[in-house]
């Protein structure tokens, strides 16, 4: 999650949406307002679609599905709510739709609240996840490289940049360009000699492509304030062309990092950081919180059949951008002025996520339901799920991935 203070100020004094969005007016701390009671549930509950969320103060992230899904006859999120516990306090319910074939779950910010609550979500005996699609949506900061205010983003890798010894760029030695050190190296932009096996995650390429497919279909939505902001990146010229130009669905990474970091500097160390750990084929186009923690959960997950790893689609809409433009400081980009990418990058979240969630309904029977082969490697640097990463130094079990305890040479001990 990543949102411009300024810009959330502005989103909470809005009184309607645009191109058909409703207005969010959000529960407070998590409670359901007018609500039925939680079903009864005679068996586990089997969504085909599980949305991701990672809020902010009064979850907007989720409320746009809440409000625009029934105005567009897409269903009722809040018709059935199922408490979770191990959920966060704020978001303590996983919600669904009247058919339960859709349902949404709100992590709460950070890498901490995320995969605390992803992975009380996949140990909940509610339900059973082991052919549902999740799809991770969230806002981020847009690198002006390659996205923009409004843009969507479908990854392919997310990185977990902030995994790395730091020391403060003032007393860092004169030939570093960056403050920035991977475990157990001297030197910046070098591949961790240390994993701790959540620095990088591969998602499918061939779900990624079927989802970007659904979203183009979206009319996303823009205002004049974000063009405004936009057009201070033009004098940069075609380096920063997609930055002045209006929002679209691309196909570019995520990178994790519990920092809200911003500026130059910093984005372009991660930039470097991004190619080294994924072998020279990632490329860095939003800033994240959460995406790493609730990957490290689901990949877990997955080594136990609970959920299937090749069935999850990483999405983020820029809210504001990494680094500012031209004759701007990057405290003043930060903290002072206005990009008014909030509102779009929420509505956008909705108007391309929409199309995903519909897209896996309607050819469910045709495509889905058996899922779609991944044409590359899936799961972490150390290889959890199986099969050798294209990335790192190679698998740790000689590209046969983990196995449960039982299914082992070794003897478990419970």
């Amino acid at each position: 999650m990543r949102f411009m203070p300024c810009a959330f100020a502005s989103f909470l004094a809005l009184r309607g949406g645009q191109l058909g969005l409703a207005a969010a007016t959000p529960p407070r701390n998590g409670s359901i307002a007018n609500s039925p009671p939680e079903p009864r549930l005679d068996g586990k509950i089997t969504p085909k679609v599980m949305i991701v969320n990672m809020a902010i103060q009064f979850a907007p992230e989720a409320q746009v599905w809440y409000d625009n899904m029934p105005l567009n006859s897409h269903g009722n999120l809040l018709a059935v709510n199922i408490t979770i516990p191990g959920l966060s306090p704020r978001y303590p319910h996983v919600h669904c739709r009247e058919d339960l074939q859709v349902c949404q779950v709100t992590t709460c910010e950070g890498e901490i609240n995320a995969a605390s609550s992803a992975m009380a979500l996949l140990l909940s005996p509610k339900f059973n996840l082991t052919k549902t699609y999740f799809l991770l949506a969230g806002i981020a900061g847009a690198n002006p490289k390659y996205s923009t205010i409004g843009g969507v983003a479908l990854a392919r890798y997310t990185v977990q940049v902030a995994l790395q010894y730091e020391f403060d760029a003032r007393e860092m030695p004169d030939n570093f360009t960056t403050g920035y050190v991977a475990y157990g190296t001297t030197q910046p932009e070098e591949y961790p000699k240390i994993l701790y096996g959540t620095e990088v995650f591969e998602v499918s390429n061939a779900l990624r492509d079927a989802a970007f497919n659904y979203a183009v279909r979206a009319n996303l939505s823009d205002n004049e304030d974000s063009k405004k902001y936009r057009a201070r990146y033009k004098p940069e010229g075609n380096i920063f062309a997609k930055a002045s130009s209006g929002p679209e669905v691309v196909k570019c990474d995520t990178v994790t990092s519990d920092v809200y970091y911003s500026g130059t500097l910093l984005s372009e160390a991660f930039e470097r950081t991004t190619g080294v750990w994924t072998n020279g084929t990632g490329r860095y186009c939003m800033t994240a919180q959460e995406d790493n923690a609730v990957l490290g959960s689901l990949v877990r997950m997955a080594v136990y059949g609970a959920v299937d790893f090749s069935r999850v689609v990483v999405m983020r809409t820029g809210s504001n951008f990494d680094r500012p433009p031209p004759n701007v400081t990057a405290y003043e980009h930060l903290l002072v002025l206005k990009q008014n990418g909030f509102e779009v990058a929420i509505q956008n979240l909705y108007l391309a996520g929409i199309e995903i969630v519909n897209g896996i309904l309607k050819d469910w029977g045709a495509v889905f339901d058996k899922g779609i082969k991944p044409c590359n490697y899936i799961g972490d640097v150390l290889g959890s799920l199986g099969g050798e990463p294209d990335f790192g130094p190679g698998s740790e079990t000689k590209g046969v991935g983990f196995r449960p305890p039982g299914n082992s040479t070794t003897r478990a001990i419970v």
